[in-house]
């Protein structure tokens, strides 16, 4: 199911950061919001999975009025969601097996049978197999990121959202960490969004891209058609990596 937010505006203080965001998450794709620091990805995104309110517009999950509903009403799309929190947000003081298996104690009937199941599915899944006793103190940062994405994806969730999944990672692991993030999404026909300024995870994995710009809507596309727009503001953004500049210069 995909995710439509039709005319989004949301300010504080007076200040407005959204002016206006149209755009489709589609279904079984991976969707990108890039764009500058302070450009509103970040606003956009808690806008979308409800920790702010919008001032006007529309958020709507699978024909469902998102943002037209109480809190309550939202649970159901909410136990839908699996999230990827930038730097991995991981316990510190529970166990692989423990942070996996966290949200499915929160939000799930299963018995401690069926959880353990599901935990080292998830897990074998991410290619962690037996590292359910470890704690993130004892894994590397890139196995962190793997153990975020099992957590995520322990519930099953229609809709995955993914904020900064490289940061602090090098270019080896941000590649895996992609590829695995665009192989669920595939797998589970899942809604996944990646909230990025990283252009090699664009390249890898952009799918359908939304360029957010002073809070507008600047650009769409796909990783094809990013490096060949004659959109000056987009352009700015993507060649300024030396990486893109090479690239561009093997195009021109």
């Amino acid at each position: 199911m995909s995710i439509i937010v039709n005319d989004i505006k949301k300010g504080f203080s007076g200040t407005e950061i959204l002016k206006g965001i149209s755009f489709e998450f589609e279904k079984g794709k991976t969707n990108l919001i890039i764009g500058q620091s302070g450009s509103g990805k970040s606003v956009l995104t808690k806008c979308i999975v409800g920790l702010y309110e919008v001032d006007e517009g529309e958020v709507i999950y699978g024909g469902e009025n998102f943002s037209g509903m109480s809190k309550s009403e939202r649970k159901h799309i909410r136990t839908q969601i699996g999230m990827l929190f930038q730097g991995s947000a991981l316990f510190d003081s529970y166990s692989v097996e423990e942070n996996v298996m966290f949200p499915l104690t929160m939000f799930s009937d299963m018995s401690k049978e069926e959880m353990l199941d599901r935990v080292n599915f998830c897990l074998k899944r991410v290619e962690l197999e037996n590292k359910n006793h470890l704690y993130p103190s004892e894994i590397s940062g890139g196995m962190q990121k793997r153990v975020a994405i099992a957590r995520a994806i322990a519930l099953n969730p229609q809709y995955l959202f993914c904020d900064e999944p490289n940061s602090g990672l090098d270019p080896k692991t941000s590649i895996v960490i992609d590829n695995l993030i665009y192989d669920l999404t595939k797998e589970y026909d899942i809604t996944t969004v990646v909230i990025t300024h990283d252009m090699n995870s664009v390249m890898e994995i952009g799918e359908n891209i939304m360029y957010i710009h002073e809070g507008e809507n600047w650009w769409t596309g796909d990783k094809q058609s990013i490096v060949t727009t004659d959109n000056k503001e987009i352009g700015d953004f993507v060649y300024a990596s030396s990486f893109m500049k090479q690239l561009r210069g093997k195009l021109s």
